[in-house]
């Protein structure tokens, strides 16, 4: 447990979870969600597209969110990341604030193109490293964009829910989060007890499995010198391995 850091374990997870795609898109202030697409496409030997909004190396735009925004129309992202200042059980995120809209007694950046990318891509992965009750609510106080939609056509939606304690898959006929994996460290009861809605979860849920040796040596050495060009404080925190049962620091944006 003591041989990679808990952002290592993050960054390994995210790979596995874009096994397959062909084009994987990661907005802004993401590195963790980056650096795990820059592992898969590693992993795929260059038969993965990443792009990465404000990289010159790793972004292929030439006009931000409407080329993204465009492509995702076409069908042409396989996964894209969101999350959420509160999520619920039913892949509700908010993104707005909290208390009563317009004049909500907490206020986050917006929603911008949530909603938009939430319907299109098929592989939407929800990604908040903090997973208290705070952010796991049993309704969201605000809908920025929504896990479901009755009566409309959706090819989009989403796909899994990764945090500090677990990864979660979402079942969308059910439309309900199961619980997949516990992450070292940490048990199902303390999923339960800092998770505001209900969840399906199997008898014995394993443990998350953490990234072997070569993947830790891409992680420390390409892949951290990728990411760097975007987040150099993040890249130079990656070099540095934490025991991933301790409290993470603050993200760095």
């Amino acid at each position: 447990m003591s041989g990679f850091s808990r952002t290592e374990l993050l960054v390994a997870v995210i790979a596995r979870l874009l096994r397959g795609c062909n084009h994987v898109a990661v907005g802004a202030s993401s590195p963790i969600p980056g650096s795990g697409a820059l592992l898969a496409r590693s992993l795929s030997e260059g038969q993965m597209r990443v792009s990465v909004l404000g990289s010159q190396r790793n972004n292929f735009f030439t006009n931000g969110g409407v080329e993204l925004f465009d492509l995702a129309a076409e069908g042409r992202i396989d996964a894209f990341f969101l999350g959420g200042g509160q999520i619920d059980g039913r892949g509700n995120i908010n993104l707005v604030g909290t208390g009563g809209y317009p004049r909500s007694e907490v206020r986050w950046p917006g929603s911008f193109g949530s909603a938009y990318m939430y319907f299109l891509v098929p592989r939407v992965i929800l990604f908040r490293e903090e997973h208290t009750r705070r952010v796991m609510v049993p309704q969201v106080d605000f809908v920025s964009a929504p896990g479901s939609s009755e009566g409309v056509h959706r090819p989009g939606g989403p796909f899994a829910m990764l945090t500090a304690l677990a990864l979660f898959y979402f079942d969308r006929e059910r439309r309900r989060f199961r619980l997949a994996s516990v992450h070292p460290g940490h048990s199902v009861e303390e999923v339960r007890d800092n998770t505001g809605f209900e969840f399906d979860c199997a008898a014995i849920v394993p443990e998350t499995p953490g990234p072997d040796e070569t993947i830790l040596t891409r992680i420390r050495g390409p892949i951290r010198e990728e990411i760097a060009e975007v987040y150099p404080r993040f890249a130079a925190k990656l070099a540095a391995p934490r025991d991933p049962s301790q409290p993470a620091a603050p993200p760095v944006v």
